[in-house]
């Protein structure tokens, strides 16, 4: 391929509104990135308690995009049941591996926490219909060995396998489909329905999973926490960082899905580099820029090789039925405009 030829192939498919998607995912990234430091600081502090650290993630959420739902006064348009079943999912998802890094190696948690684009794929394929080119694949694959060369960086330095590395292993695999189903869950109902009202439930429903869970596992581990004020305010950090987090995530579901928002995530690993070069003075090695490049090349092939959008299962309105269409672009043009 000439240079002319792959300049004309970069103008016509790298366009603004993919560059907007890829940036927004890098976003949502580098939160995740922030709320894996804060994570780590609490949990170097001497709290081992997960499920207590969403929970005010949870709450706020609640709180904040509640309140906006009520002022509008308007009614659900998704039952209940549905935003109960989303978030007693996402609940688990972080549950199961924050757990899992008490008994397998970090390298082995990161590793398989992989696994959650492989579930989405398969997930989005099968329950929204979204069709993926030998293109689209031959990208995420590119993304996944961007991060297996962050992890054979770590490997030297990752430390120990675990006091139970099979079971940290299930763990983290459980966590992964449950963080996929999330994810295409939260797809689905954002490119349906309402926003805020997605947000605001998964913050209602995960709170009141989070407070059942805690009360049965946690008690004793909060029992036995000496409160201080870096404890307190890497809580703050966190609980800011997750709200963040769960405030952006609704906008890269509906402009690029689930697969993407995943692929993108795997790039929370090489933000924390930043971390580590800005908090700890580390060095940093080679395979880490070379990981980067990789996984950027992954997601822009990703996402210039999208398959024009397909219909989505017959949905039942509450009042009346409606064919509704999963778009990759929500500004495109409908066929009667064409």
């Amino acid at each position: 391929m000439s240079w002319s030829a792959a300049g004309s192939w970069f103008k016509s498919h790298v366009t603004l509104h993919n560059l907007y998607r890829l940036f927004l995912g890098q976003v949502v990234s580098f939160v995740l990135a922030l709320m894996s430091f804060t994570s780590s600081l609490i949990a170097s502090l001497g709290v081992d308690a997960p499920i207590t650290q969403s929970s005010f993630t949870y709450l706020t959420l609640a709180v904040v995009y509640g309140s906006i739902l009520l002022y509008r006064g308007q009614k659900l348009r998704i039952p209940w049941y549905w935003y109960l079943a989303l978030g007693f999912v996402d609940v688990q998802g972080n549950y199961l591996v924050n757990k899992a890094f008490q008994f397998s190696s970090i390298t082995s948690v990161t590793l398989l926490d992989c696994w959650t684009v492989v579930w989405a794929i398969i997930l989005t394929y099968i329950f929204i219909g979204t069709r993926y080119s030998l293109w689209q694949l031959f990208g995420a694959a590119l993304c996944v060995l961007g991060l297996g060369l962050v992890l054979l960086s770590d490997a030297g330095v990752g430390g120990g396998d675990g006091s139970k590395p099979l079971l940290g292993d299930a763990l983290v695999i459980s966590g992964t489909l449950f963080f996929a189903m999330s994810n295409v869950g939260e797809e689905f109902c954002v490119k349906k329905k309402d926003r805020v009202e997605v947000i605001s439930m998964l913050g209602l429903f995960g709170m009141l999973v989070s407070g059942v869970e805690l009360s049965i596992f946690e008690l004793r581990s909060l029992e036995s926490v000496t409160w201080s004020t870096d404890i307190m305010l890497a809580g703050i950090g966190y609980t800011l960082s997750g709200f963040m987090f769960y405030t952006i995530t609704p906008f890269v579901l509906k402009l690029s899905g689930a697969t993407m928002f995943n692929l993108s995530l795997l790039t929370s690993d090489m933000w924390a580099v930043v971390v580590r070069i800005l908090f700890y003075q580390q060095q940093v090695d080679w395979l880490y820029f070379l990981a980067f490049a990789l996984v950027v090349v992954g997601l822009v092939i990703y996402s210039t090789t999208e398959k024009d959008p397909v219909p989505a299962p017959l949905l039942e309105d509450a009042n009346h039925s409606v064919q509704y269409q999963v778009l990759n672009d929500e500004n495109m043009p409908s066929r009667d405009e064409s």
